[in-house]
């Protein structure tokens, strides 16, 4: 419970003692004496302790509070018949602490001692105990009401710190695919251009190699800058841009690269997530791909728009590792799916509804 949420609870614990204000009636309507009025004014004081302590009890030694107000009650009855209102504050709590079998046999039994408290101290009438046994009842089912209410309100709780801890998860999730996609992209082509500038300073072209490592500073500071937008909401420069900028990095690893098809404007949020996935299906050619030819359709009908990524690389299988595993997990959001093919050449297909 937090601090707020107690401080309200405990402001309402104050509240219920305006009960005790039947406890009071006696003592203007009948003739008591003063040593009478005294004691009954401090049995409160043990009375309000007991009150709170049972406020703040656990089911498991709740117990004790409620026989030291009964106890109470039952010591103050033959001076003041306003101890009913006592009463009735142990019903709530048996109510409300125990499960509804036990509750209903405690409130009998509560009831029980009432009678023989009539009876012993010779009232005349029976109304003291048809009343406090109303009250008692009514109160106690009252008690169990708020039990539920308590169960309900913590179940919530639970229901909603639970709900956020598992956002929170996938949040995570989603951070730690995005980046591995962008980061995964970024450091192949790195790795790309220092060996190819490792290899032109081996034969002496030095100008081709520092070509090469302007590229490599670049890609770094590209690389910088997208995990910077990433961060931040990922902020791009659009999937035609992404498009140009992958074919690129794709003939720099020495692949013909053609590019088919109009590329769409899309929501911004697919937009983001379909730059992700082709970075990751173009850093895996990057990667493994042995082939020389990479082909780029972008296809859109009425219902449906395709974008089909294909290499002459032929690998004998394809494992479904985080990264394809994290793209279906993007395209699931938009009702989207990844599929993909070895026949005859390598082909990745994104398959998503055309947006209304």
């Amino acid at each position: 419970m937090t601090e707020s949420a107690q401080s309200k609870e405990d402001k309402l614990a104050w509240v219920y003692l305006v009960n005790l204000g039947f406890y009071l009636i006696p003592i203007f309507v009948t003739k008591m004496l003063p040593w009478e009025i005294a004691l009954s004014l401090a049995a409160l004081i043990p009375f309000i302790y007991c009150y709170f302590w049972a406020y703040r009890s656990s089911t498991a030694n709740a117990y004790q509070p409620i026989l030291a107000m009964i106890t109470i009650g039952v010591l103050i009855t033959p001076i003041n018949t306003g101890s009913l209102s006592l009463f009735t504050f142990a019903g709530f709590f048996i109510g409300f602490f125990y499960p509804l079998r036990t509750a209903i046999f405690s409130l009998i039994a509560l009831i029980t001692l009432l009678s023989l408290l009539n009876a012993a101290l010779n009232f005349d009438h029976y109304y003291w105990v048809i009343y406090g046994a109303g009250l008692i009842a009514g109160i106690g089912l009252f008690g169990v009401a708020e039990r539920k209410r308590v169960e309900h309100k913590c179940k919530e709780k639970k229901s909603q710190a639970e709900i956020q801890q598992l956002a929170t998860m996938l949040e995570r999730e989603r951070i730690a695919r995005d980046l591995h996609d962008i980061m995964g992209h970024s450091l192949s082509s790195i790795s790309l251009k220092a060996e190819l500038a490792e290899k032109l300073i081996a034969n002496n072209q030095t100008e081709q190699a520092r070509q090469q490592l302007t590229e490599l500073n670049s890609i770094a500071r590209d690389s910088l800058s997208q995990i910077r937008q990433t961060v931040s909401g990922y902020k791009h420069k659009g999937l035609a841009a992404c498009v140009t900028q992958l074919c690129q990095t794709l003939r720099d690893k020495g692949l013909s690269v053609n590019l088919f098809g109009e590329i769409p404007k899309l929501d911004p949020e697919l937009e983001t997530q379909l730059i992700l996935s082709l970075t990751e299906l173009c850093s895996n050619i990057v990667r493994h791909s042995k082939g020389t030819h990479c082909e780029l359709h972008f296809e859109q009908t009425s219902t449906e728009l395709r974008i089909v990524i294909s290499d002459d690389g032929c690998p004998n299988q394809i494992e479904q590792g985080n990264g394809l595993t994290g793209i279906n997990e993007r395209l699931a959001k938009f009702k989207g799916a990844l599929t993909w093919s070895l026949d005859p050449d390598c082909q990745f297909t994104i398959s998503l509804p055309t947006q209304g």
